[in-house]
This record gives structure tokens, C-alpha cells and sequence, in this order.
């Protein structure tokens, strides 16, 4: 059995496991990430990677990194929650380990490990859209990661919405994170339960009436709660999401199009405003197979395991 290291870097923690052929995590273990040193998050990468090696031989390791990836999946061109700027981190980790390493894109390895293993499995071809404080995305089309001529394809939360929106942190303006990402939901029920403070009364009775401290999963436990305001903001980022889905099923026609990141947790309170603006828009939808949109299944794992099945191939 051919088992590979799977590591996935985000702003807060970093999370490694041991994985087999089928997808299966068979060693784990988790670190704080000092996000804002580079040598030292390269560091607690390869701290990890020595620890989980010894109780397990290893062929490749996958390391994904929330940023934009060189086409040699080599460099971290940018990282928004990271302090890299053109890092060389698989030569860098190279020099102190003696098997392959590839870097990877995290949404990209997220996207493979559901295709492989979950909501994608029985799919040709998948698109993923990661929806949480940003917005991420990945694209299989006939089996084969679409990563594009500079490694920096599927920036699905950089694709317009709004024409002259929000002005967005890449420098764009109207971009779909600033409309469907969990940020944007909390923004939207701040702004509702300020202006209209009667209908967000349970919002704001988890924020001790402070309309400013509304947090992701306050509106989420206030949606199921029934509170009004709290179902207007998902149905307002759900129907953007939707418009989005739209735009990529016609552009890709995957068998499937997944919905993942950490506000999918909020199940369909997202995914019914997104599929019911989804079929508005499709007006051909009746005479035209189109890919099912659902949520995604392998949880905050996704990462490594993705990243150490594409590290074996």
C-alpha cells in the first residue's frame, strides 16, 4: 500500500495526515500556524512531516497552501493569509527531506479530494466553489485538475457579480466574494439588523444587541431559529452563489458542481436560495441536461487528503 503525507496551511492551523490509496487518513496531527513568518511556517511543515514519517512509510507528500501556486506547482506566487510572496517552499522543504514534494492550491486539493472521494466520485467532471471567508474554487474536467497556463485557474471569488461593486481586496471591484462569501453574510445581517432592529430579534439576542458583533455562526443558529433577517442574508448570498453556478455550468458542464468551505454548514439554508436562483436563471433547464449542485462531503479533512493523492500521482 503507497501512503503519502497530505499538509494543508491556512492562516490559523496546520494540518497534516498520513493517507492511503482509498482515501483514508490514517495519521493526523494539527499545529498553530505562525502565519506571518515564512521560514517559521516552513518549519512547522517540516515538523510535521518528520513526525508523522516515523511510524509510516511515505512515497510523496501533498502540501496545500491558500494562495496562488506556480504552473510547477513549486512557488507560492501570493498568499493573501500567509506572509509569502514568490516562496520557494517545495524547494525549500526538499532541503531537509529526501522525497518528492508538490504544492498545490488549497481550494485545487480540496476539489480533487472530492472528486476522488467524495460528493465528485462517481463524476467525469466537477467544479467546487469554497465558500467561507472568502471564496475559492476547482475545476476536473474529464478526470484531470484544471490548473491553467500559470497554475492560477478556478478564482471563482474574483469573477464579477456586481459591476461597480464592492471594491475587493484583489483590486477589483463588484467581485462574487464581496456578494456570496461568508464575510459578505455577515455584513448583510449587520446591516439589516441595524436598519431594522424588530425583525432580527433573536440575531441580536446573540449579540447582546450589538449589531457589530454578529458573527458567521450567530446568523446561521438565527436562520434556524426562524429569525427573518438572518434567512434574508442567506437568500441574498445564496442567489448571488447561484447566479455564479450558473455562469460555471454553462462555461465547464460538469456531471457535478460542489459547494464547500465552512458556511456550507449552514446545509440549505445556502444550498436552496443558490439551487432555486440556479433554475431562474437556466431558463433552458428543461430542454438541457445540466450538472446537480450539492455539498460537499469530506469535511475539514478535504485538505490533505487531496493534497496526498495528487502528491502520489
Amino acid at each position: 500500500m503507497t501512503l503519502a503525507i497530505g499538509i494543508d496551511i491556512g492562516g490559523t492551523k496546520v494540518l497534516g495526515g498520513v493517507v492511503d490509496p482509498e482515501g483514508k487518513v490514517l495519521a493526523s496531527t494539527l499545529r498553530p500556524s505562525p502565519a506571518q513568518e515564512p521560514v517559521k511556517i516552513r518549519e512547522v511543515v517540516t515538523e510535521i512531516i518528520e513526525d508523522l514519517r516515523r511510524d509510516h512509510e511515505v512515497s510523496a507528500i501533498g502540501v496545500g497552501a491558500a494562495g496562488w501556486i506556480d504552473e510547477k506547482r513549486s512557488t507560492v506566487l501570493f498568499a493573501p493569509n500567509l506572509a509569502w510572496r514568490n516562496e520557494p517552499l517545495r524547494d525549500g522543504l526538499m532541503s531537509n527531506i529526501d522525497i518528492p514534494v508538490v504544492v498545490e492550491n488549497d481550494a485545487n486539493v480540496a476539489t480533487w479530494a472530492e472528486f476522488r472521494f467524495g460528493a465528485g466520485r462517481k463524476a467525469n467532471s466537477a467544479v467546487l466553489f469554497t465558500v467561507g471567508t472568502g471564496i475559492g474554487g476547482g475545476i476536473v474536467l474529464e478526470g484531470n485538475l484544471v490548473r491553467g497556463a500559470h497554475g492560477i485557474a478556478a478564482e471563482f471569488g474574483h469573477t464579477l457579480a456586481v459591476p461597480g461593486g464592492i471594491t475587493c481586496g484583489c483590486g477589483r471591484s463588484g467581485c462574487l466574494e464581496q456578494y456570496a462569501s461568508g464575510s459578505a453574510l455577515v455584513r448583510v445581517a449587520r446591516r439589516a439588523a441595524l436598519d431594522a432592529p424588530g425583525k432580527a430579534r433573536k440575531l441580536l439576542e446573540a449579540a447582546d444587541a450589538n449589531p457589530a458583533a454578529i458573527t458567521g455562526p450567530m446568523v446561521t443558529q438565527a436562520a434556524r431559529d426562524g429569525d427573518p433577517v438572518a434567512i434574508a442574508a442567506f437568500d441574498e448570498i445564496g442567489g448571488y452563489l447561484g447566479e455564479a453556478l450558473a455562469d460555471m455550468i454553462q462555461l465547464f458542464d460538469p456531471d457535478v458542481a460542489i459547494i464547500g468551505g465552512g458556511v456550507i454548514k449552514a446545509g440549505e439554508l445556502l444550498l436552496k436560495p443558490a439551487r432555486d436562483r440556479f433554475e431562474a436563471v437556466l431558463h433552458a433547464r428543461g430542454q438541457l441536461p445540466v450538472g446537480r449542485i450539492t455539498a460537499a462531503e469530506m469535511g475539514p479533512e478535504a485538505g490533505i487528503i487531496g493534497a496526498a493523492d495528487l502528491a502520489r500521482r
